[in-house]
């Protein structure tokens, strides 16, 4: 994709660092350097006034990706590249069943509605909740990986979406100020809204939560 677009030695391209080393492994591939910019706090996708931050005249285009099953606000960052002239690519996930995504989203209103002391995520246009991405707000990843081995041990699968973002990594290492990224790294937990799971499994999944929520700080 990138090659194809003329992106190579000595451009650099603007890409997440919450996740998907894969599109940073691509921009080394063709010779050309990562570089990595924010995320919105809510959509967990490049915030546009980060990616326009770190804009240079070596700046050849801008990985947009998804995240989650929430789309990226794409407008933006397309005007972005208008200004700038950058080439914007997308990172789309992957087609699924209509039926699918349907009782995922019947599961995710059904955490939304009765889910307390984690913030729930913000649902969106578009949002098919491939993760249902929580925060578990308390002061940083101990509180985090505390509550998830609780939830485990109370029979709920859950798992930490990204364990260490990309620029902390020693194959892409940077000195870069990415608050957001680091923050979401450390609070984020992905509950299950599989649609196989019956009425009992999301209670249970909810009665974990809420016994363990009033643990931590309350969430805002």
């Amino acid at each position: 994709m990138l090659r194809a677009a003329g992106v190579g030695v000595g451009d650099e391209v603007v890409v997440p660092s919450f996740g998907n080393a894969e599109v940073a492994g691509a921009v080394t591939l063709v010779g050309a350097l990562p570089v990595f910019a924010d995320i919105d706090p809510v959509t967990y996708c490049l915030d546009p006034g980060a990616v326009e931050a770190v804009v240079t005249p070596r700046t050849a285009a801008v990985v947009v990706v998804h995240r989650f099953g929430r789309p990226a606000e794409v407008g933006p960052l397309r005007g972005l590249g208008r200004r700038h002239g950058l080439l914007v690519l997308e990172q789309g996930e992957s087609d699924e069943p209509y039926d699918e995504i349907a009782r995922r989203r019947e599961r995710a209103a059904y955490l939304d509605a009765r889910l307390r002391g984690v913030r729930r995520p913000e649902g969106g246009d578009g949002h098919t909740y491939q993760q249902y991405v929580v925060r578990v707000p308390g002061n940083g990843r101990p509180d985090r990986d505390a509550f998830a081995r609780a939830l485990r041990g109370r029979g709920v699968e859950c798992r930490v979406p990204v364990k260490t973002p990309l620029h902390r990594l020693p194959e892409f290492r940077r000195c870069v100020s990415l608050p957001e990224t680091e923050l979401a790294a450390d609070e984020t937990l992905s509950l299950p809204v599989d649609a196989t799971l019956t009425r009992r499994d999301m209670q249970r999944i909810v009665a974990a939560c809420n016994a363990l929520g009033g643990l931590l700080q309350p969430a805002f």
